[in-house]
């Protein structure tokens, strides 16, 4: 090579996207796996909030506190509609509630997925949410 030469450059390009967990950047493959060395949890406080929420305001409901989910959503100073999308979380599968609880969920399940409309049966869910 000469002075004015450069040596060739190389480019490697992977296939992973960056999610938030926890307030932490983790990568995600392709697969949906996390890109660790070893399996690591992931508390994700946000979903464990929900789902103890939602399992609160079940309580509520069922013990008479409240008559119906507006009049819990008016004391809660909360949308209806955002207490109906959170109350589902009561219903989710237990190996699934585990797995948040754990920290050993897919790294692609957020918060916001949780959210989302997703069936009620539980062999639905794991469909659903790529869960075993």
């Amino acid at each position: 090579m000469t002075a004015g030469d450069q040596a060739p450059t190389l480019q490697t390009n992977l296939p992973m996207t960056f999610r938030r967990r926890g307030g932490k950047a983790v990568i995600v493959l392709p697969d949906g796996s996390r890109a660790v060395g070893k399996p690591a949890m992931t508390i994700d406080n946000t979903m464990i909030k929900l789902i103890a929420r939602a399992h609160r305001w079940q309580q509520l409901l069922l013990q008479g506190v409240y008559a119906s989910i507006e009049e819990l959503a008016e004391a809660e100073a909360i949308n209806p509609s955002y207490v109906s999308r959170v109350m589902r979380l009561a219903c989710l599968a237990p190996e699934i509630t585990e797995a948040i609880l754990e920290g050993q969920h897919p790294a692609h399940l957020t918060a916001k997925e949780l959210l989302a409309p997703f069936p009620l049966d539980w062999a639905g869910q794991r469909a659903h949410f790529k869960l075993g």
